[in-house]
């Protein structure tokens, strides 16, 4: 049996042990209360926490799963999901955030199923997972998101776009957040398809919502390079 891996992650944890200040879980040793709850996929090019540069202990409470969904089904019918319905009534966080990422493998799952018919075997929970995308899959083929004819990685990015729009709207109208929480969704491109930054991450919906003009107001102005659609 090779232990390769599990050297790997003690050595791993030894390193982050040594970076951290002695103070660094003062104030947050007994209790959180991070502001910002912020779901990204599983996928390992996309770092949950190293995106906004959150460092600090308590600053940030992270949801990964496969496809960044914000959303579960529980008795038949969607449901917020558990990390962000914990954030924002028991933790209080102010803001949600999704986070899709270009290349997403779930939402290429989902297109091949909704276009192909078939994705081939998966585990029984990625396909639970898988089939709760492939809704948003073929509403955008209904809304010309994506035609036959669109290349299969320029259809899966516009899907990727539009499926964090779609659970951002989702969230907004949901009884399960509350009001005045804000919603932000963003894709992180590391195939360079909205810009040439390798790591940005792209505003393409503020609540309820995503025209890249309205959402420029949104922003402050040295960021307004970081508001784009490829919708």
């Amino acid at each position: 049996m090779t232990r390769t891996g599990l050297e790997s992650l003690l050595a791993g944890n030894a390193r982050h042990v040594e970076s951290l200040a002695a103070d660094h879980f003062e104030g947050v040793r007994e209790a959180q209360s991070p502001a910002v709850v912020s779901v990204s996929c599983s996928d390992s090019r996309v770092p949950a926490d190293a995106v906004w540069s959150a460092d600090g202990a308590g600053e940030l409470f992270t949801s990964v799963n496969v496809g960044n969904q914000v959303w579960t089904e529980v008795d038949g019918r969607l449901v917020v999901n558990d990390a962000v319905g914990y954030a924002v009534s028991a933790l209080k966080s102010t803001d949600v955030v999704v986070l899709g990422h270009t290349g997403c493998g779930a939402v290429t799952a989902a297109y091949e199923t909704v276009t192909d018919g078939n994705v081939g075997d998966l585990p029984a929970a990625v396909e639970a997972a898988v089939s709760r995308l492939v809704p948003l899959v073929e509403e955008a083929r209904e809304l010309g998101v994506f035609a036959s004819n669109t290349p299969g990685g320029e259809a899966v990015n516009r899907l990727v776009e539009y499926a964090v729009v779609r659970q951002v709207e989702y969230l907004t109208e949901s009884d399960e957040i509350p009001e005045a929480t804000d919603c932000w969704g963003f894709v992180y491109d590391f195939q360079r398809v909205y810009g040439d930054d390798d790591g940005a991450a792209y505003l393409v919906a503020a609540n309820d919502e995503s025209d890249p003009e309205a959402l420029a107001d949104v922003v402050p102005e040295r960021f307004e390079e970081r508001v784009r659609s490829i919708r």
